[in-house]
Order: structure tokens, then sequence, then C-alpha cells
């Protein structure tokens, strides 16, 4: 398993200096009054995995607006399936990038990471995943691929950026046909894999939850919305790649009117429905959205913890505001199940009485932010 023993912080958002030190690698509470930077931790914790973080910001955003100095750093003792290693992320302060150290030694991308640690998380913005636009839960759905299957991004980028240069040639209105082929194999080659992953997941995914049912975080019942993803199943590769690069072809000058392309991966939606009603969960009551992400979440983290050996590290942001105290124990039940180290915010001490002083709890004071 992956847990931190400690972590540090300099000029990163509401901290100038902090140190979090004696960690458990079982929980992690961090309470607080609201403002006082228990989420700002939780997202430097995310940051030690590959990418944006829990709040998908930019390298801007991080940065103290109340320091001079552009560089902000992030620093953690981590204890991994290889033994303890010293781990670093921050803003290069020559280029406008951030920069990975692993054991004193630059990494060569944000991927390596990936090798010694995994985070998942939760936090009150994806509350409304169930009801926001499409894209949305394509993008959830695109990071919990990810985490299982870390060649994802990489697919996922080729495919956007062959559509951009492709959306940009149709608009200008001059490309060559054979421009626009030679990107049209590229969007279809690299959009069944993308679909291809995405289905392979999800049926991972689904055999898991299949095994978590319980009242309070019912099971759910997945699906892909979206024409390659349907045609997965039933054909071949090559057959779908023919198939979707002829609909390109044929789509160019409808998609040099509205840009993108008018079928692909780009639109597929991943459809959540409560299973015991039938019900879309876009359609359940607030508290079972909650209670039904919360069940994927951890279900995801059960087949992180089956397929590598190892649960993942949890971040879990005012989880158990909206909970009730009989839901809160069976989520913690549930979390000392997995296994991994589980941090999680909160503004009441009371709302974590059921752990019964298991962990590390520390209570974040609104004064830690600049000290």
């Amino acid at each position: 398993m992956s847990a931190l023993t400690d972590i540090r912080l300099r000029n990163f958002r509401s901290y100038t200096e902090a140190c979090l030190n004696g960690l458990a690698s079982s929980f992690v509470v961090l309470t607080g009054e609201n403002g006082a930077g228990k989420t700002n931790v939780l997202e430097a914790v995310s940051l030690f995995s590959p990418g944006k973080g829990m709040r998908n910001a930019d390298l801007s955003d991080f940065q103290n607006k109340n320091q001079s100095d552009p560089v902000w750093a992030i620093s953690a003792t981590i204890i991994t399936q290889y033994g303890e290693i010293r781990a670093g992320t921050g803003r290069d302060p020559y280029k406008e990038k951030r920069v990975v150290h692993i054991q004193g030694e630059v990494a060569k991308n944000q991927a390596q990471l990936a090798e010694y640690i995994t985070c998942l998380w939760l936090t009150p913005q994806m509350d409304r995943l169930f009801i926001e636009a499409a894209s949305s839960r394509r993008k959830f759905l695109d990071r919990m691929v990810f985490n299982f299957d870390t060649g994802h991004a990489g697919r996922v980028t080729r495919y956007e950026n062959a559509m951009a240069q492709r959306s940009r040639l149709l608009k200008e209105g001059k490309a060559e046909p054979v421009w626009l082929d030679a990107l049209e194999i590229q969007m279809a080659e690299a959009g069944v894999a993308v679909a291809a992953a995405r289905a392979l997941f999800v049926e991972r995914l689904q055999s898991v939850c299949l095994t978590r049912g319980n009242a309070e975080f019912p099971v759910a019942k997945l699906a892909l919305i979206g024409r390659l993803e349907s045609d997965i199943q039933k054909k071949a590769a090559l057959e779908i790649e023919d198939a979707f690069r002829h609909l390109l072809k044929n789509s160019r000058d409808e998609d040099a009117v509205y840009g993108g392309a008018a079928q692909g991966p780009h639109k597929t939606d991943f459809q959540v429905t409560y299973r015991a009603k039938n019900m879309p969960a876009a359609q359940c009551s607030t508290g079972e959205q909650k209670a039904l992400l919360i069940g994927l979440v951890l279900a995801h983290a059960d087949l992180i913890r089956m397929e590598r050996g190892a649960p993942p590290i949890l971040l879990l942001d005012e989880v158990a505001a909206h909970l009730d105290p009989h839901r809160r124990a069976v989520l913690y039940d549930l979390l000392s199940g997995i296994g991994g180290q589980v941090w999680m915010t909160g503004t009441d001490k009371i709302l974590f009485e059921a752990l019964g002083g298991k962990g590390t709890h520390l209570e974040i004071p609104s004064s830690l932010r600049g000290a």
C-alpha cells in the first residue's frame, strides 16, 4: 500500500510554510473552520499523482498570492510497495511547468508518479456529477480509467489533438484531402482505443459494484452511451476503425460548420443507474446521488486493490457532512475494509466520532495558513 508519513508545503495556496508529520497509514482526519485550508492540504496530496490535481487547477492557481516568490513546492515521505521514498513536486523556477522529483532525481514526466502512488478523490463539487453535462461524467470516467490504465491519457490527448487539427483545416476550407485523410486515420485509431479502454474498465468496475451492495451505498448499473463503445462488444477493432473513418469523411461539411466531429468518443456519456430502483441517477434524490457516487469511488478503490495488490490513497473532502450518523459509521467500516490511507476533512470533530480515535486527527487552525 501507499501512504504519506509526512507532507510539507511551501507557498502553496493559503500556506506560506506548513508541515504535517507522524501521519497514520489508515485515517488522516483534518478538522477546522471553513477557510482554514483543509481542502488545500488534500489538493497538495492529490498532486502526488499525475495530472492537475483534485481541482483540475492551472499551475499559477497553486501559488500563494500573498508571496512574491513565484515558486511553490510540496514534498512528502511516502511508504510504497518498493519501500520508503521521498518525492516532491512544484513549479519549475525557470520554466512554466510542474517538475517532479523522486528520490532526489528529476522525473522524466508526471506519469512516473503512478508507479508509486494512486490517488482517488471525492469533492463537494462532484455532487452534481449526475445532473451536469455529459462532459463532466466523461472526464470523471476518464480519470478513473487513467488510474487503472496509465496509457489512457495519452490516447485521449492524441484523439483530441487530431480532432482539433482537423477542425481547424475544415474551418479554413483549404485543406488537401490527403491531410484530412491522415488526421481521420489518427482519430479512428486513437478513438477506438479510447472507447475500448473505457468499455473494459466499466465492465470490470461493474463486476466490483455487484459485490458491494448494501442499503447505505446502493449498487449502480453502469453503461456507456456512445457509438464506438456500443460497437466494441460486437465488432473487431479494425472494422470499427474503418466505419468511424468513413463516418468522419462523410461528415466533413457538417463538421466544418459546427466544429469538432458529429460522432466520436468525445460525445460519449457515462450513464449511472440506481440498480434496485432501475432509476437513472439524475432522477434520484440528492442523498441517493451522493450515496451512488460514494459507492462508485469505493468500488474503484476496491478494483485497484484487487488488480494491483495495494489500495489507493483516498481523498474525501467534506464527505461526512451530509451523511447521517449510521451511514457515516458504515462508510468508515467500508473504508477500513479497503485498507488504504484515507484523508478526510470536516468542520466538526463529531463527524468522525465513529472512528473511535483511529488514525491521525489534526485540527487545522486558520493561523496555520501563514505559518
